[in-house]
């Protein structure tokens, strides 16, 4: 059964990928992966969010965290689309894109999880969830 519920989740995950990127590139075009490095940041602020929500207030079954940890964020989210875009950039010879490309995606995604965190800390104390 958890295997058809992460199937469930990863299915909304990866369809809401697919509909950023899309958007993305049109948007800001195909030259930067703009759309995995929105992707990135924001799964990342959601699992800040989730996790924080799981940590510090609510008591859900583990059903309904796989459902939406590994599930949605995790169809939503793939370091493996980062690896290949940042490859990609890399051997059309764009180092210094590449370079931004990886060193935003992981200090900015890195921010995110902690400011996820952090308002899941403020919004829990102040009694807004």
């Amino acid at each position: 059964m958890t295997y058809l519920i992460v199937f469930l989740g990863a299915g909304i995950g990866g369809a809401g990928r697919h509909g950023v990127n899309v958007l993305a590139a049109k948007l800001f075009g195909t030259h930067f992966p703009a759309g995995t490095l929105i992707i990135n940041v924001l799964g990342c602020l959601l699992m800040g969010l989730i996790a924080g929500v799981f940590a510090f207030k609510v008591s859900l079954p583990q059903e309904a965290r796989l459902f939406l940890t590994t599930g949605i964020l995790g169809g939503f989210t793939t370091f493996s689309a980062f690896s290949l875009d940042a490859a990609l950039l890399w051997e059309r010879g764009e180092m210094g894109l590449a370079a931004l490309y990886v060193g935003a995606s992981v200090f900015v995604s890195l921010l995110a999880v902690a400011a996820g965190l952090a308002l899941t800390r403020v919004m829990l104390a102040g009694g807004a969830v």
